[in-house]
């Protein structure tokens, strides 16, 4: 793992759940409603201090407890969609600004405050996705665009605010990104992952892990 400590951008918004909703696709309660909160939270295990998670099997747990999402990448919707992307309207708990989150590599370290995370899984996107957005073929389209955001793990809880600095403090030298996993890793990128992983060099989250096995069937 290469270390590089620079920064890169800050974090424009930290939101959490607002309030439950129960889905009209019957995929039962979901906290998608998230919101800006102001002043220091705490990041812990699980992610957002107060935050909670609807659904842990399929976007939680300890390698899912964050989701970031880039504001550049939030304009490139609002001007497509003709609409303001606010933060959280997509379920992000961090909006940033600066930082390439969908380019950034599976494993990288981002300290912010005194929060240490590691970008771990692509987001996936759901019906209850399309669902809050309300836009036609949204799934698909938000799969073509493959402007995924990243989930991360909280490797150090601590402590973050609106404005803080993003700072990358490691960054793995496969090079593989959340948006090339997600997208279309080669042979030979996923072959590198799996080997990474069984070395103990890279900690892949469950779901790159269960993953790894259709893209090698589909590639091989």
């Amino acid at each position: 793992m290469t270390s590089l400590t620079t920064l890169q951008g800050s974090v424009l918004a930290i939101c959490r759940v607002h309030q439950l909703a129960q889905t009209a696709t019957g995929f039962g309660v979901t906290a998608i409603d998230k919101r800006p909160v102001a002043g220091p939270v705490n990041f812990r295990k699980m992610g957002v201090f107060g935050d909670v998670q609807g659904d842990r099997q399929h976007h939680g747990g300890l390698d899912q407890a964050v989701y970031a999402y880039s504001q550049e990448d939030a304009d490139l919707w609002g001007a497509e969609l003709g609409r303001t992307i606010e933060p959280g309207l997509f379920g992000e708990n961090l909006r940033t600004v600066g930082v390439p989150v969908t380019d950034a590599v599976l494993g990288t370290r981002w300290r912010i405050g005194t929060t240490l995370l590691e970008v771990s899984a692509p987001r996936t996107p759901c019906a209850t996705f399309a669902e809050r957005m309300g836009e036609p073929r949204w799934v698909k389209r938000f799969t073509e665009a493959g402007r995924i955001g990243a989930y991360l793990r909280v490797l150090e809880p601590g402590r973050a605010e609106e404005g803080d600095a993003i700072t990358r403090e490691f960054v793995p030298a496969h090079g593989i990104t959340v948006g090339k996993f997600f997208c279309g890793p080669s042979l030979a990128e996923v072959l590198e992952l799996q080997e990474l992983g069984r070395a103990g060099e890279l900690n892949l989250s469950g779901h790159v892990e269960r993953q790894i096995p259709k893209l090698l069937a589909r590639l091989s």
